[in-house]
């Protein structure tokens, strides 16, 4: 009985200690001035190719829209 009750304080223990280290570990997370010149780059846009995005867009709504994928209705045809 007394096993039980020394495990399990060991097991809130190290839980807890996994859990303020996770939480510490956010704290410096962030964009450094000096790196957003980095970041400001055309090539580091998400979805610069404006025709290759929309077209990915069609086709992935297309295919996924029995699931709802983008707002679409209807079937993966994409005829709606």
């Amino acid at each position: 009985m007394m096993r039980a009750k020394g495990s399990r304080r060991l097991v809130s223990a190290l839980l807890l200690l996994v859990a303020g280290m996770t939480v510490g570990g956010c704290a410096s997370v962030g964009v450094k001035p000096w790196d957003r010149d980095i970041l400001a780059r055309p090539g580091m846009t998400p979805g610069d190719d404006v025709i290759t995005s929309s077209l990915d867009e069609h086709i992935y709504f297309s295919k996924e829209a029995s699931t709802g994928g983008l707002g679409s209705g209807g079937g993966g045809c994409g005829c709606n």
